[in-house]
């Protein structure tokens, strides 16, 4: 009897084993439905300075190297040949070259070569042609002083300087290979890749819609028929709609604590995460625009402060007080908790409150004689939450707020040409590496550098650090850059965001990036297994 029962148990075990690795053999078909948080500015990745447009177009493309989409803490260990199969520098660390894949085609069947390359450096730099409306992350690379081709198959980028963060840049979501024979017109709204999705339709304030590519590069891939992202701009909506199943995932990174919560106590089968995301929530002060060209009433405002009460409120606790790059531990650069407690602002909040009424009192303002003003921010929850949160807070120095949100489509281009005062900004880095951090927010002339914050002293100490390949070495210059940032009131950091996103359980092969927000939306081998 024992021995039959043995053999029962094993045979049934067995079977078991194999159910389970047939549901683990990734299926294909399906449409994997995901909701969007806004009608996004434009489909051109190069050209726009919002996930918003990363997460539905970065499947359309491919770059050079890829940060691997299975690893969730990016590094230069964790970077993939895509486009290229290799890539190697020269003995002295100034050129970089790429060995590219042959074969590949653009979703209209027109061949990818050397040319191509060539053409998106270019034009993100300017030299070409044809033109970007916006080119957010021109200064990231104005290191590279010429690109060659040598054939169809093989590039090198000449740099003025070493630069190891290069490599870094080019695996980001944010710098996808465009073609030579799309205008960039085009790639705004009908977008041309060589991904493994192409694109069938964006209409506005409903839906954007993608479709396999039957000719992707890496055959068998994507398992998906498609993706569908529907447009649901209030949060609350958006919930609801995946508890009834109507999408199978949440915008990546929308979801508080709060939000998943609720999630989980109506579907308690749904897969949640919260992560950190590289995103800080900071204060933008036209320093151009009177009275805010007081450096004292800048340094007041940030005095005002209570970061603390930011996560606390806006995240549950889930977030994280920093300087302008990621904390630690999932941030390699940011600056060490004992050394942020140095800056003024991040210490005692009612003695620094009492500082910044001193100020305000001696630049003649008054609880009789408040300082009227509006901050200005994007006009979605993310944004509008803390905005409120801070107009709070500035009350306690004597400043009367009053909110203005922008339509969330103009409000970069709002905030780019300096058509503000105050503002309630996200500054989310592409990479967690401080040249895409420090070139991109506050280098002098930079698109992205809103508050025209310039200090060319502090901008050589950048160079200095950028070509240092020493890692504890470049830490510690990159405390004191970020340090000087912060008591220069170039652009005060509030928080640094933890958010979360959901996903029904039959959604496989799912990971959320940990330290950026912009890396981790490729989506060629997600499946369904339904």
């Amino acid at each position: 009897m024992g021995t039959k029962f043995v053999a029962l148990a094993t045979a049934i075990l067995a079977s078991l084993t194999l159910c389970t690795a047939q549901a683990a053999e990734p299926k294909h078909g399906g449409i994997l439905k995901i909701y969007h948080r806004e009608t996004p500015p434009s489909l051109s990745i190069h050209e726009e300075a919002t996930f918003s447009v990363n997460i539905p177009a970065m499947g359309l493309f491919n770059n050079l190297v890829i940060y691997d989409q299975h690893k969730p803490q990016n590094s230069m260990s964790t970077i993939v040949p895509e486009l290229a199969t290799s890539w190697a520098w020269s003995p002295d660390n100034l050129k970089l070259t790429f060995k590219l894949r042959e074969g590949v085609k653009w979703h209209d069947g027109q061949p990818f070569t050397a040319k191509d390359v060539k053409c998106t450096f270019d034009l993100i730099q300017g030299k070409g042609q044809d033109k970007f409306r916006k080119n957010p992350r021109k200064d990231l690379f104005n290191n590279i002083s010429e690109v060659s081709t040598n054939g169809d198959f093989e590039v090198t980028l000449q740099l003025k300087r070493p630069q190891p963060s290069l490599l870094a840049m080019i695996a980001s979501g944010y710098t996808p290979m465009y073609s030579c024979h799309v205008p960039t017109a085009q790639m705004r709204t009908h977008p041309i890749g060589t991904g493994p999705f192409k694109f069938v339709e964006f209409k506005q304030n409903e839906s954007i819609t993608l479709t396999k590519n039957p000719d992707y590069w890496k055959k068998g891939l994507p398992y998906l028929d498609g993706i569908e992202y529907s447009i649901i701009r209030n949060r609350a909506t958006a919930v609801l709609a995946f508890v009834a199943g109507n999408v199978d995932m949440t915008f990546p990174t929308e979801m508080t604590a709060a939000l998943i919560k609720d999630i989980k106590s109506q579907d308690a089968t749904a897969v949640c995460e919260i992560a950190p995301i590289n995103v800080n929530t900071n204060l933008i002060i036209n320093r151009e625009n009177p009275p805010f060209n007081n450096l004292e009433l800048r340094k007041a405002m940030a005095l005002a402060l209570d970061r603390k009460s930011f996560i606390d409120i806006i995240f549950q606790g889930q977030g994280d007080q920093g300087g302008t790059l990621l904390p630690p531990p999932e941030g390699v650069w940011g600056m060490p908790p004992d050394m942020l407690k140095t800056i003024s602002g991040y210490g005692d909040v009612n003695k620094d409150r009492q500082q910044a009424r001193a100020i305000m009192t001696k630049l003649g303002y008054s609880a009789d004689k408040p300082l009227k003003i509006k901050v200005s921010t994007r006009n979605i929850a993310t944004y509008r939450d803390p905005a409120v949160v801070l107009i709070d807070q500035l009350k306690s120095i004597y400043i009367d707020a009053e909110l203005e949100p922008v339509e969330s489509s103009t409000w970069f281009a709002k905030v780019a040409r300096n058509d503000y005062s105050v503002g309630l900004n996200l500054t989310g880095n592409g990479i967690d590496d401080p040249d895409q951090a420090f070139y991109e927010n506050y280098a002098c002339g930079s698109e992205r550098n809103y508050t025209h914050y310039c200090n060319k002293e502090l901008e050589a100490l950048f160079d200095n650090q950028s070509v240092e390949t020493d890692v504890e070495k470049r830490k510690k210059m990159v405390w004191e850059i970020d340090k000087k940032l912060q008591e220069d009131v170039a652009r005060p950091i509030l928080m640094h965001a933890r958010s979360g996103m959901c996903w029904k359980p039959y959604v496989k092969n799912m990971t959320i990036m940990r330290n950026s927000a912009y890396n981790g939306y490729r989506y060629e081998d997600i499946w369904l297994d339904k």
